[in-house]
């Protein structure tokens, strides 16, 4: 027989949840756990739709990490390349970065956002201006979705 459970609020056994401390209950979920999507008409996996890693950085002056989740550090290489270092492994090479930013005011045109060299710690990204040239800049933001190890 299925058992389905119906409640408006989960808390821990302590009762330390609540308003004034919010998300402090911790709730496990297998990676087969599924979710209706909005319109009902789909069932998507939720281990699968969750981005395993983000960042909102600065890289104008010292590279720094402004917010993040699952970011151990980044590293400034040179002018326009930054590699983002994560705190837990992806599974392989095969995972998804989407990146994007604000240019620096002085310098805004057709820019090529790359990433590359890809490995289950690390992702490199660079920028190259319009005229070829590489460039720092402003508000970087970068993301991985793919499989944790």
């Amino acid at each position: 027989m299925t058992s389905q459970l119906n409640v408006d609020t989960i808390v821990d056994k302590a009762g330390t949840s609540g308003p004034s401390l919010p998300n402090t209950t911790t709730i496990k979920i297998g990676n087969t756990s599924t979710y209706v999507s909005e319109g009902g008409a789909v069932i998507q996996n939720t281990v699968q739709g969750i981005a395993k890693m983000w960042t909102r950085a600065d890289h104008t002056g010292t590279a720094e990490i402004n917010d993040s989740f699952n970011t151990a550090s980044i590293t400034d290489d040179s002018t326009g390349f930054l590699t983002y270092i994560s705190t837990n492994n992806m599974t392989d090479t095969l995972y998804t970065v989407s990146l994007c930013y604000q240019p620096v005011a002085t310098n805004v045109g057709t820019d090529h956002f790359n990433a590359y060299s890809l490995q289950t710690t690390s992702a490199n990204q660079s920028r190259h201006h319009e005229d070829g040239g590489l460039e720092d800049c402003d508000h970087l933001s970068n993301m991985r979705h793919g499989d944790l190890a």
